[in-house]
């Protein structure tokens, strides 16, 4: 039985946001009510793998061909031709599966909710299927024994081409020594030489554990009775289940007591073998507190950009490397937030000299005072005056929480002229309640 937990109308988006709880098994439902004609579905899971066998972006694959109620070859692909669905896919993250569509008619909304839960918690998962979506041995030439063998697979084949890029290795080099301990460090799309690893027993195992109700999460939206899916999933889905007691969740990384540095290499294109890379990356917080994860976007666009920013401009300027690097920004995927900066086209042994650069180019901002921190609502100011050393005055909207800087020049002035002598205020920072004239 699902229960209200809690319901917000936000005005700027216009939609009703409800959260429910199921009561046996402790998976919520959100609902995005609006006057939209878009019915949206989406059922995901916490997919948390322990190796780079890619266990989760195949049982992806696999899960779509063919279930309990629909064992046909390919339902998904028959209802993305058949179904006037707007939008049909899946998708595997780091630490998530989800299972998202949507369509303006009512009709078919409900086909395509019939096969996506059937097929997400009720899939066949044939070992055929599992030979074809993951990874298999075949002849070259199907006819000819004597030619040769080849390895196939099309999350095998996929994952060979995502992992030629250089983002994509600088990404998972540096995870590794990121998240040492946690999920992160390994490839959930999977590392092809690890793919091959992967057996079917592992595959249904891991959809047992994973692909339960207590690790599930529905997502509505649009012109859609939340009731009404809530009866749905319980008769469909929650009546074939017992409570899961394994709880599945991605615990926070261990923080260091000091920096590292590592060497990693990776497989060039041709002509590119003396194209270095040289990163520095820092793990933030969580990315769950929506106020922090905004003052940590505000500082990164601060920092990066456009070409005068101060970080961007340093490192395009600078002759140590050709250009940014492609890891250079925020990556909010995660539990926890990765920012990096670096360049890429470096010579080798340059390392130090960039890192020097990145470090003094932040301390020169700080001590410069181009960014202030207010206290009373945990976010950051972008300074807007032009002179350094001076005291910030920061004005707060009581209503929206907007937060500005204000030119500190009469304030300085009081309290020169009306000095308090229990108080220093040769230095000081004045932050202001009030309300914007928005809210106003």
């Amino acid at each position: 039985m699902f229960k209200l937990q809690d319901q917000k109308y936000i005005p700027l988006l216009d939609i009703n946001a409800k959260v429910f709880e199921e009561t046996q098994f402790g998976c919520q439902h959100i609902h995005l009510g609006s006057e939209s004609s878009e019915k949206v579905f989406m059922v995901a899971f916490r997919t948390v793998p322990e190796d780079s066998k890619g266990v989760a972006h195949i049982l992806e694959h696999t899960a779509l061909c063919g279930s309990k109620k629909y064992p046909v070859r390919d339902p998904f692909f028959m209802m993305i031709r058949r179904s006037l669905n707007t939008f049909m896919n899946a998708f595997t993250s780091s630490d998530w599966t989800a299972y998202p569509f949507a369509t303006l008619n009512k009709k078919d909304f409900d086909n395509l909710l019939s096969v996506y839960l059937d097929a997400s918690f009720f899939p066949n998962l044939d070992y055929l299927d599992f030979a074809q979506e993951g990874h298999r041995v075949e002849f070259k030439d199907a006819e000819d024994i004597s030619s040769e063998i080849e390895i196939k697979g099309v999350v095998y084949n996929e994952m060979k081409g995502a992992m030629s890029s250089v983002t994509s290795q600088l990404w998972h080099g540096m995870s590794k020594h990121l998240y040492p301990t946690s999920t992160y460090k390994f490839n959930s799309g999977g590392n092809p030489e690890d793919i091959l690893n992967l057996t079917h027993e592992e595959l249904v195992d891991f959809h047992k554990s994973h692909y339960h109700p207590s690790n599930a999460i529905f997502l509505t939206a649009g012109d859609v009775e939340p009731q009404e899916i809530q009866e749905y999933i319980t008769s469909n889905v929650l009546s074939k289940f017992e409570p899961l007691n394994k709880k599945i969740f991605v615990s926070n990384e261990a923080r260091l007591s000091h920096p590292i540095e590592a060497t990693e290499l990776y497989n060039p294109q041709p002509g590119d073998e003396e194209n270095h890379h040289v990163v520095m990356s820092w793990l933030l917080g969580e990315s769950h507190n929506a106020e922090e994860l905004l003052g940590t976007y505000l500082m990164s666009s601060v920092l990066l950009d456009n070409s005068a920013s101060p970080l961007r401009k340093a490192l395009e300027s600078t002759p140590l490397g050709k250009s940014l690097s492609p890891l250079t920004g925020l990556d909010s995927d995660q539990k926890e937030l990765v920012f990096a900066a670096g360049l890429e086209g470096t010579t080798k042994g340059d390392e130090k000299k960039i890192q020097d650069l990145i470090l003094e180019c932040l301390k020169k901002l700080i001590e410069e005072d181009k960014i202030h921190k207010s206290n009373q609502n945990k976010t950051y100011v972008l300074c807007n005056h032009s002179h350094v050393n001076h005291n910030p005055s920061i004005a707060i909207c009581r209503d929206c929480g907007d937060t500005e800087e204000l030119k500190s020049e009469l304030f300085e002035a009081i309290f020169k002229k009306n000095p308090i002598k229990k108080y220093d205020l040769s230095k000081f920072q004045l932050e202001v309640s009030t309300t914007c004239r928005r809210c106003n």
